[in-house]
């Protein structure tokens, strides 16, 4: 579903990343792992068009992706959550979530909006409230479920568990699982090894702009050195 060959992309002509290389397949759960600083969210703007391109190749669904602009790759189905949520605060919850539609689903919104309400019932019980009075998690909810509205065929989602409590991130990582078991592909990008990697069927681990290891998380989750050579802890 999306192919990304030897990327190379930074800032102001400094690469952040120097030839990255992975697959998402459809339908599955792929995880993005690393430490602060290694090019995971620079990887995710490059994929959303955010930032330019200086090499490689990104494909989606047998299209090349990149050059366009983000408004054409949001048409396409590849939906991505930025780290930080990014929700409008004075902005009620529900009407969160109907922006989200904005560009791509919008005569199934009132559906979508159910079929979010259904997964995250939090949200239906505040719809009405102004999304910045809500909970850390919550407002992460939020993010996500306007991510959905867009009736995505890949999901991208930027550190979904960064700020949250143990509590939150077991109950978020628990909504993830259960939004991919409905055939959503999601890639998940994330310092939380053990559990991206308990969710994941195929994950690769960043370090100083490049690929250091990838294959099967089972297989990664098994490897002894893997937080202590590649991520630092």
């Amino acid at each position: 579903m999306l192919e990304v060959r030897g990327l190379v992309a930074g800032y102001g002509g400094v690469p952040i990343l120097r030839g990255v290389s992975l697959d998402v397949a459809p339908g599955a759960v792929y995880a993005v792992l690393g430490a602060n600083g290694v090019g995971k969210t620079t990887l995710n703007r490059a994929i959303s068009g955010l930032i330019p391109v200086s090499g490689g190749t990104i494909t989606f669904e047998g299209e090349r992706i990149d050059g366009l602009k983000p408004p054409a790759i949001v048409e396409r189905g590849l939906i991505h959550v930025p780290e930080g949520r990014k929700i409008f605060p004075n902005m009620s919850v529900r009407e969160n979530l109907e922006l989200g539609s904005y560009r791509r689903a919008k005569p199934r919104r009132s559906a979508n909006l159910e079929k979010v309400f259904a997964t995250f019932p939090r949200l239906r019980e505040r719809e009405m409230q102004f999304a910045g009075t809500r909970s850390g998690g919550e407002q992460q909810m939020l993010a996500i479920g306007r991510g959905l509205m867009a009736e995505p065929k890949l999901l991208i989602l930027d550190e979904p568990s960064l700020g949250l409590s143990p509590l939150l991130v077991e109950e978020l990582f628990v909504l993830i699982a259960r939004i991919a078991a409905e055939g959503l592909a999601v890639m998940l990008v994330e310092q939380n090894v053990v559990q991206s990697l308990e969710l994941a069927a195929e994950a690769s681990v960043l370090a100083n702009g490049t690929v250091v290891l990838s294959g099967p998380a089972a297989e990664l989750s098994r490897d002894p050195d893997l937080e202590k050579t590649y991520l630092g802890m």
